[in-house]
């Protein structure tokens, strides 16, 4: 896996943000970028093309769910592959809306690794 590919990271809790990133710099990925909700997320697409988004679920004012659909809407980031984590929304939930792995709150390093390598997987 290519450690050095752009990662955008979508979470509106800073503390989430910064496990997040731990989790990435732990697994050798160091150029990741932060966005605290879902306007801001698509903001940051409209600039600069990203290999994988790491978003939260439940975001305001705009949610993982409503990010999810109008990336999948667009023809510049439809096949962005996307990690949904939450602690509310099911696998099933995420994966209808377009998700390539969900990660349940709480998760590990190790889980983190392997959403990841699914990801990558179905590429």
């Amino acid at each position: 896996m290519n450690t050095s590919l752009p990662v955008l990271v979508v979470d509106d809790s800073s503390t989430i943000r910064m496990i997040v990133t731990k989790h990435l710099n732990g697994l050798g990925y160091s150029n990741v970028d932060l966005a605290e909700d879902g306007n801001a997320a698509l903001e940051l697409l409209g600039k600069r093309q990203y290999e994988l988004m790491i978003s939260d679920w439940e975001m305001q004012p705009m949610g993982g769910e409503q990010l999810l659909k109008a990336v999948r809407e667009n023809t510049k980031t439809f096949k962005l592959p996307v990690i949904m984590i939450t602690a509310t929304a099911t696998r099933g939930t995420s994966w209808l809306a377009g998700a390539n792995a969900y990660l349940s709150k709480p998760f590990t390093k190790s889980d983190f690794q392997k959403a990841i390598k699914t990801v990558f997987g179905t590429r």
